[in-house]
């Protein structure tokens, strides 16, 4: 797994309350999310922010969750380790 530096943008996942999705992810655009993806429906969506950045978005009103997307790299299928 691979820890971005300070400043790099970071992929997150968010759970937002759905009743006030719109709201809650215009708080977070202005809070520096860039925004890949939206579900209002189930009240999550997805982007990039950077990683200082995160604890701001935690403290929207209306976020219930943040989780940082895990990237793992695996070797190659002709690697001695597997």
């Amino acid at each position: 797994m691979t820890e971005p530096s300070r400043g790099e943008p970071v992929g997150v996942v968010l759970a937002v309350d759905p009743d006030r999705f719109a709201e809650v992810v215009e708080a977070l655009r202005r809070e520096g999310l860039t925004v890949t993806g939206e579900q209002p429906l189930l009240g999550t969506l997805s982007g990039t922010v950077a990683a200082e950045r995160i604890a701001a978005l935690e403290a929207v009103d209306g976020v219930e969750s943040v989780d940082r997307e895990l990237t793992f790299r695996l070797p190659p299928p002709d690697s001695p380790i597997q």
